[in-house]
């Protein structure tokens, strides 16, 4: 029987949603092992003078728990 955690991460990129999602994992991976998949729970954009400045995802990342 295999248990698993959930934590919720939030990352940023100047240059799209996927690009803030890839950081999030790479980030997290290298302090939590096993990591087996993730959430997109929710995504935002930061807009400055009509111009979209920064992407924003807030993640659901599950791993086991060993």
């Amino acid at each position: 029987m295999s248990v698993l955690k959930v934590v919720e991460l939030m990352s940023s990129s100047k240059k799209s949603w996927e690009d803030a999602t890839a950081k999030a994992i790479k980030k997290a991976s290298k302090s939590i092992n096993n990591i087996k998949s993730a959430y997109v729970q929710d995504q935002s954009i930061v807009v400055e003078n009509g111009e979209v400045k920064e992407y924003r995802v807030n993640l659901k990342v599950t791993f086991v728990v060993k």
